[in-house]
Parts: C-alpha cells; sequence; structure tokens
C-alpha cells in the first residue's frame, strides 16, 4: 500500500438533526438572519446558519478545545 501525502478523508456524510426552541430564541434567529442578509447582501435560512453558528462557538470555546485535547 502506498503512503500518500493526503490521508484519508473524514466522514462527510451530514447528520441530521431535529431541535426545538423557545420562541424568543427562534425570533433572534430570525432576526439574526435579517442582520446576515443585510450584511452579506445573500439571505440564508436560519436551518442553514445554524450549523455554522454552532461550528464558531465550539471552536472559539476555549475550555472544549482544551478537553479535547487541541490545546487552544
Amino acid at each position: 500500500m502506498a503512503d500518500l501525502k493526503l490521508a484519508q478523508l473524514p466522514d462527510r456524510n451530514p447528520v441530521k438533526l431535529s431541535i426545538s426552541v423557545m420562541p424568543d430564541l427562534h425570533q433572534s434567529l430570525v432576526e439574526y438572519a435579517a442582520l446576515y442578509a443585510q450584511t452579506y447582501g445573500r439571505e440564508e435560512p436560519v436551518s442553514e446558519l445554524i450549523p455554522a453558528m454552532l461550528a464558531a462557538f465550539l471552536e472559539s470555546d476555549r475550555a472544549f478545545g482544551r478537553a479535547r485535547g487541541n490545546g487552544k
């Protein structure tokens, strides 16, 4: 077997989650989506923004990064 420089790609199959949120959080998400559209000139549905928001949150959480061994 050859030793390739490129490692095997990770699983990229999306996992579908279903969540329920309180009305005030839903309203905040709708407002965020509106501000996103105003800022970037492109409307995106809340359902498309949430995964990126969660990823950004987890990436910025230093305690979580340390716990995972990322040393952040």
